[in-house]
């Protein structure tokens, strides 16, 4: 029966060779909901065995912001609102990505942001402040970063130094595109890039496409098919939070639906490989989102719901982050550390701990 249980869940005694972290930006218990009640059947979020809850609170404010959020991710501890890979004293902190790379182990960063947006910024780059996105870029061309894909085209070569970071990269042996995912460029390239905007990649409703799971896949495709040690890959459905600040909806259910998709196929390639863990949470909730009984000519409907926000959008309360509690989904061998309830730089030091990284 325990035999029939752990393999259930997707559990395993096993240290994961690989890992998958992926982070719904902005993305709370509400927005995860929303996949049940507005997608086509049962969502990839279903699939999970073991469930947790992390609280966000970051050192220095009691809502977080993404940096400082990714920033306990990626490198396991609090610092404060804005910093990307520095410490509370302003001081850099390693990064999982600086961890591994030494021991063999390959490295991903997704995105459907700029690749220099604080998420996934946080995985390589040390800096005091967000906003330094052209120091952020100068990072990634120099990192152990082997793969990445996202928008921030920008940031690489309309640069107020004249530099063109892209020349730079393709001298170090890197390959890149900048006009679609390339399954062919990257055969034999040992590090790849793909920037497909100016800055964030367009939204789903605005005809982004499938290109969050297309991402993902190639990816896995890229990592796993390299004779290394393993592989660590960070996945971000960034775009959630965007909507969800500008409380557009339907903007966020489809970039819930759209992450959705990406999870999916994650959890297939851990399926058939069974040496992955995936690991499935968001850096905060933003809007204060939630999914009401709608109201019809005066009186509610509880067979009909209305997607909310705690906060109108307007010049002096748009919607912003919450406190909420945040669901952390596993799957995979050292899945069942996940569970429970702990602070959110323990996701990291998980990942060290089922690993042995």
């Amino acid at each position: 029966l325990i035999v029939i249980l752990v393999s259930f869940c997707g559990l395993s005694q096993k240290a994961p060779k690989n890992v998958i972290l992926m982070i719904g930006d902005g993305m709370g218990l509400s927005q995860v909901s929303s996949a049940f009640y507005y997608g086509k059947g049962e969502p990839n979020f279903s699939r999970f065995g073991i469930i947790g809850l992390i609280n966000t609170t970051s050192a220095s404010d009691t809502i977080t912001d993404s940096a400082a959020g990714a920033t306990a991710f990626a490198s396991g501890i609090k610092t404060y609102n804005g910093a990307i890979g520095m410490d509370i004293n302003g001081e850099p902190a390693q990064t999982i990505v600086e961890r591994v790379s030494p021991k063999g182990i390959y490295t991903g960063l997704i995105a459907t942001s700029g690749i220099t947006h604080a998420t996934p910024a946080c995985f390589y780059a040390h800096v005091e402040n967000r906003g330094l996105k052209e120091d952020i870029a100068s990072q990634l061309i120099l990192s152990d970063v082997n793969f990445f894909a996202g928008g921030g085209l920008h940031y690489f070569i309309n640069r107020d130094d004249g530099r063109n970071l892209l020349d730079e990269f393709t001298k170090r042996g890197g390959v890149i595109d900048t006009v679609a995912l390339n399954e062919q460029l990257i055969l034999k390239a040992d590090k790849a890039g793909f920037l497909l905007s100016q800055s964030g990649l367009p939204s789903r409703q605005d005809g982004r496409g499938s290109y969050l799971k297309d991402a993902t896949q190639l990816g896995i495709d890229f990592l796993s098919g390299k004779k290394g040690a393993g592989f660590f890959m960070m996945v971000e459905g960034s775009q959630i939070d965007w909507a969800a600040h500008g409380t557009d909806a339907k903007g966020v259910i489809e970039e819930v639906l759209d992450f959705d998709e990406a999870i999916g196929a994650a959890l297939d390639f851990a399926e058939k490989d069974g040496e992955t863990l995936v690991i499935v949470t968001a850096d905060h909730e933003t809007g204060g989102f939630a999914l009401c009984a709608a109201l019809r000519d005066s009186s509610w409907n509880y067979n009909s719901i209305d997607p909310q926000f705690y906060k109108g959008a307007d010049e002096h309360h748009p919607a912003s982050h919450t406190t909420t509690l945040i669901p952390v989904f596993a799957y995979g061998p050292g899945a069942e550390k996940f569970g429970g309830i702990y602070h959110n730089n323990q996701i990291n030091h998980k990942i060290i701990e089922v690993t042995g990284w």
